[in-house]
């Protein structure tokens, strides 16, 4: 009898097959893909956050264009996820506009001689705050299906084996002595 009273109360939920079904991960996997990648998963974040947000409050936007060019973008990204998370019960406040300087100033630290513009990495400390507060807000929705992933995917394993390749060419690079600047 309660699985069919279950069942019913599952059945209520309107969902919204507009959205397609949110895979969520762990802040410290985005962490690690976002280093492994040289920055670039965070670029793919803003764009699956912009997608989910075009499907579901059907905004007339382009989500590829704003992820790319997030420096004009990426203020708005941040209070509409804000307030999309306060809407879902998540009263943990960050100040968009100071993330997003962080994040950009971060990002410019880049341009630092070697090895110091290792540092730019950090740049992904500015982006976990709007990160928690999405999957947060997700997670209690419920007018679409939102999972926990649990294992990496065939890309996701892509990225690590690529980002760590890449790592290790570049740290070989910093510690070899340059014997052809001379």
């Amino acid at each position: 009898m309660e699985n069919q009273e279950e069942i019913l109360d599952n059945s209520n939920l309107k969902l919204d097959e507009q959205i397609d079904v949110q895979e969520l991960i762990s802040a410290d996997k985005f962490i690690i893909f976002t280093i492994l990648s040289f920055g670039l998963y965070g670029i793919w974040w803003m764009y699956k956050a912009w997608k989910f947000f075009q499907q579901k409050d059907k905004l007339d936007v382009m989500p590829a264009a704003r992820a790319i060019f997030a420096i004009f973008f990426l203020t708005s990204l941040l209070n509409r996820i804000n307030d999309y998370a306060d809407e879902k019960g998540y009263h943990k406040k960050y100040y968009s506009v100071l993330l997003f300087f962080g994040y950009v100033f971060g990002n410019i630290l880049a341009y630092l001689p070697n090895p110091f513009w290792v540092i730019s990495f950090l740049s992904v400390v500015f982006l976990i705050p709007p990160f928690k507060a999405l999957n947060f807000a997700k997670r209690n929705a419920t007018d679409f299906i939102a999972r926990e992933q649990t294992s990496l995917s065939g890309r996701q394993i892509g990225l690590v084996i690529v980002g760590v390749i890449w790592w290790g060419l570049v740290l070989l690079g910093l510690f070899m002595p340059n014997e052809f600047s001379q």
